[in-house]
């Protein structure tokens, strides 16, 4: 088994439980981790015999642009999206930051990870 990894996925977006992050908006960064048989792949050198992480890339984007309340809902959605467009996956976690939630104070970031 092997991991294909792509790390700080940026996204503006309009994510969030209060009216003004729906309109405002905010920076999100996803990481995305899928496991996978790269057996094949390593001898043959063949796009075809691995994960296209192109198209990982797309569907993480697809999901991203559809408006949600929950980090909880986006991961769920990416997640289902990644197994309906991907052949081979044996496990796949997805870990969304939204940087700078507006919680009354400074923080960083708050992130969901997700595993199927």
């Amino acid at each position: 088994m092997a991991l294909i990894e792509i790390e700080n996925m940026e996204f503006y977006a309009f994510h969030g439980h209060f009216k003004e992050e729906q309109i405002v908006g905010n920076k999100f960064l996803i990481d995305l981790s899928l496991e996978v048989d790269l057996d094949k792949a390593s001898r043959s050198d063949k796009l075809e015999d691995t994960v296209d992480y192109q198209v990982a890339f797309r569907v993480v984007k697809e999901e991203m642009e559809k408006k949600s309340y929950l980090l909880e809902n986006i991961g769920g959605r990416i997640l289902d999206s990644i197994y309906e467009n991907l052949q081979g996956i044996k496990k796949a976690t997805v870990r969304i930051r939204k940087m700078n939630p507006p919680m009354g104070g400074h923080i960083n970031s708050v992130s969901v990870t997700m595993t199927r």
